[in-house]
C-alpha cells in the first residue's frame, strides 16, 4: 500500500471519529479503511487505535504518530503547492552557463531587465569557455559557440558569433596597415591562448595559415588582448561584441574585413527530457528576443 495514502486515511479516522466517516471521505469501504490502518500498524509493530464495539481511541503510540503524520502530510502539500506554483509562473533559481566574452559583454548587461520582468526568479550566471555538462553540472541551460555534439539536448539557434580584426590608429601609423593575411607576418599579432594550435590566426584555407612571426604577447583573456591593442602594441582578433564599440569610437580600426574567419554558430541548449518550467521557457524566449537570428 501507499504509505502516504495510509497516513491520510489514518488521520481522517482520528479527525472524523470513525472508519465509516473516513471511508465516506475517501469514497471507499470501511473494510478498506481498516486494511490501511493495519498496514501502518504492521509496519510500526504497534497498535495505533484501541478499538471496542462501541468506540475507538488512540493508543499512546497512536497519539504521537498521528501528529507526525499531520506534519509529514502538511510538508507534502506544501511541496506540491510550491511545485504547482513554479509550473504556473516563473519562479525559482536558474543556473546558466555561457562563454566568457559573450556572457560578460552581451548577456550580463541584459539580465537585470529579465530579472525585473520576473521578480520571483533568481539567476546564477557562470562564465566559462570550457564545455560544461549541462545535466551532470546542474545547469538549467548553456550557451554554446561552435558545432554541437549533444544529441540529447534541445538547441535553439542564436545569432552567429562574429569576429573582428583590429588595431589602434597609433599602431597603424607606426607599422602600416596589413592588406592581405600574408602581411601579418610583419606585425605583432596578439595571441589568444584558448585557440587551437592549428587555427591561430588562420584566416582562410587560401590565406597561408598563421603568420610566421611568433606572438610576443599571449593571454587566455580577450579583454587583456583588447587592452594591449588599445595601447598600440599589436593587432587583435576577438569577438565583434567585444570590439565593436571601440571601432565605432575610433579607438580601434577594423582590418582585413574580407578575410575575417566565418561566423560561428551559437545556440542555447537544455536537456530534452527536462520539464519546461516557466523560469526556463521565459529565459529562452528572452534570449531569442535579443539574440535570435535576424
Amino acid at each position: 500500500m501507499d504509505k502516504l495514502r495510509s497516513m491520510e486515511i489514518f488521520t481522517a479516522v482520528v479527525d472524523d471519529g470513525s472508519f465509516t466517516a473516513a471511508a465516506a471521505r475517501f469514497d471507499m469501504s470501511a473494510v478498506m479503511v481498516g486494511k490501511h490502518i493495519r498496514f501502518l500498524e504492521e509496519r510500526l509493530g504497534a497498535r495505533l487505535l484501541a478499538r471496542t464495539t462501541r468506540r475507538q481511541s488512540l493508543t499512546e503510540i497512536g497519539e504521537q504518530y498521528v501528529e507526525q503524520c499531520r506534519s509529514i502530510l502538511a510538508q507534502v502539500r506544501a511541496a506540491e503547492s510550491g511545485a504547482e506554483a513554479m509550473r504556473l509562473a516563473p519562479r525559482g533559481r536558474l543556473r546558466i552557463s555561457a562563454p566568457v566574452t559573450f556572457g560578460s559583454e552581451s548577456l550580463s548587461p541584459l539580465l537585470p531587465r529579465y530579472l525585473a520582468q520576473h521578480p520571483e526568479v533568481s539567476l546564477d550566471l557562470e562564465l566559462n569557455d570550457r564545455l560544461v555538462d549541462v545535466v551532470d553540472d546542474g545547469y538549467d541551460a548553456a550557451i554554446r559557440i561552435g558545432d554541437l555534439d549533444d544529441s540529447g539536448m534541445i538547441a535553439r539557434r542564436l545569432r552567429p558569433y562574429r569576429m573582428l580584426i583590429c588595431a589602434s590608429p597609433d599602431y597603424l601609423a607606426r607599422h602600416g596597415e596589413p592588406r592581405v593575411p600574408a602581411d601579418l607576418a610583419q606585425h605583432e599579432c596578439l595571441d589568444f591562448m584558448h585557440w587551437k594550435k592549428l587555427v591561430r590566426w588562420r584566416l582562410g584555407d587560401d590565406d597561408g595559415g598563421a603568420p610566421a612571426r611568433a606572438s610576443r604577447f599571449r593571454s587566455n583573456n580577450g579583454q587583456a588582448l583588447k587592452q594591449a591593442a588599445l595601447a598600440g602594441f599589436g593587432i587583435v582578433m576577438q569577438a565583434e561584441v567585444m570590439l565593436a564599440q571601440e571601432v565605432a569610437a575610433g579607438r580601434l580600426v577594423s582590418l582585413l574585413e574580407a578575410h575575417i574567419p566565418a561566423p560561428r554558430t551559437m545556440h542555447i541548449m537544455y536537456p530534452r527530457d527536462r520539464q519546461a518550467t516557466p523560469k526556463l521557457t521565459t529565459f529562452v524566449d528572452f534570449l531569442l528576443g535579443h539574440f535570435g537570428p535576424l
